[in-house]
């Protein structure tokens, strides 16, 4: 899923966005309601018509952009930090972020959590999962649309494998929509993502969603599909591409390398993206990072989305056709090892 913090998919229009294969996109309750304001979307017709979007939206919590704002005061109550935009104090509790989140009108809304640090003590993480419970219960409490938005809940409880099983039991019980697991891709490595994901998925309910959040490289969503995660959303695809990073079927390049100065081929020959398919020359893109325009970044953005939206349809074919395995080490064979932590 595509991440459209600010109601909006970096250096895409939402037809591009559709494009690349993308069903869904993301929209972040904290930083739309510091702006431009749950109200004024809701009274020109929620997000949907806002960002001219006519798929399916999810809007996070607001929680793990709070919990990593310097100078926040947790309590059992919520969260108390500073308004960026005006330096304002803001008060946000699970109530809150349900109402700002119903105003919206997302069609897929996430509880709001308490986003463990990495690393953490257990005691930390055990405080964590019982905040994360108790909010949920409150967010539950608080919804007012449930026959119109699905409120997923989010198993906390960092690498500590009984307060993820706890966590997860008492979330389950509650037989919501679907299924998150928070507190991952957080700076603990390909590794140790695995571990607790591996652990985590199967506590929840095969027949409703599971959604890994803020996952990842294409090594990290290979690894979390072979566990049963669903659904994925990160930043990475279009934050990547504006730094010239680009995805291919053989790794990672960096189109600003001068070796592309007069490299005559597009990025991936395998892709049918609009960069790609339509004739768009890495020596071409390369020129357009170096004069700084800004059809860099969209032509880039395009192919990377693209990327992902390819990677798991062709999971989810290989999965109907019982040959995920062979496909995950085919494509890993090709596309390369998995980066080392801070690479």
């Amino acid at each position: 899923m595509p991440v459209g913090t600010h109601g909006a998919v970096k250096a895409m229009t939402p037809e591009q966005v559709r494009s690349t294969g993308s069903e869904v996109v993301l929209g972040n309750t904290y930083h739309l309601a510091l702006r431009p304001g749950e109200g004024l979307v809701e009274k020109l017709g929620g997000l949907h018509s806002f960002m001219r979007w006519d798929g399916p939206i999810l809007t996070d919590s607001g929680g793990f952009q709070v919990f990593s704002l310097p100078n926040k005061e947790i309590s059992d109550r919520g969260v108390r930090f500073r308004n960026e935009v005006d330096g304002s104090a803001i008060d946000l509790t699970p109530e809150r972020s349900i109402e700002i989140q119903n105003a919206l009108g997302a069609d897929i809304i996430m509880a709001f959590d308490e986003c463990t640090p990495h690393p953490a003590d257990e005691s930390l993480a055990r405080t964590g999962v019982r905040r994360t419970l108790s909010w949920l219960d409150r967010c539950a409490s608080a919804h007012r649309r449930a026959d119109e938005q699905a409120l997923f809940g989010i198993v906390q409880g960092s690498v500590y494998p009984k307060l993820r099983a706890n966590c997860a039991e008492a979330i389950v019980a509650l037989d919501l929509p679907g299924y998150a697991i928070g507190g991952v891709s957080v700076g603990e490595g390909h590794d140790l993502l695995c571990r607790v994901t591996e652990h985590a998925a199967p506590l929840l309910p095969e027949n409703k969603p599971r959604y890994l959040m803020g996952v990842g490289l294409p090594h990290d969503i290979l690894a979390a599909i072979g566990f049963g995660i669903d659904m994925f959303d990160c930043v990475i695809p279009t934050r990547y591409a504006r730094s010239a990073t680009l995805f291919t079927s053989r790794g990672r390049i960096r189109l600003t390398h001068r070796r592309y100065r007069r490299d005559a081929y597009p990025i991936d020959s395998s892709c049918d993206c609009y960069a790609c398919a339509g004739g768009f020359s890495r020596a071409y893109i390369h020129h357009l990072f170096a004069a700084n325009e800004i059809l860099s970044a969209i032509l880039a953005s395009i192919h990377n989305v693209r990327f992902y939206q390819r990677l798991v349809a062709d999971a989810r074919a290989a999965i109907l056709s019982h040959d995920f395995e062979a496909f995950r080490s085919d494509f890993l064979e090709a596309y390369g090892p998995a980066p080392k932590p801070g690479s």
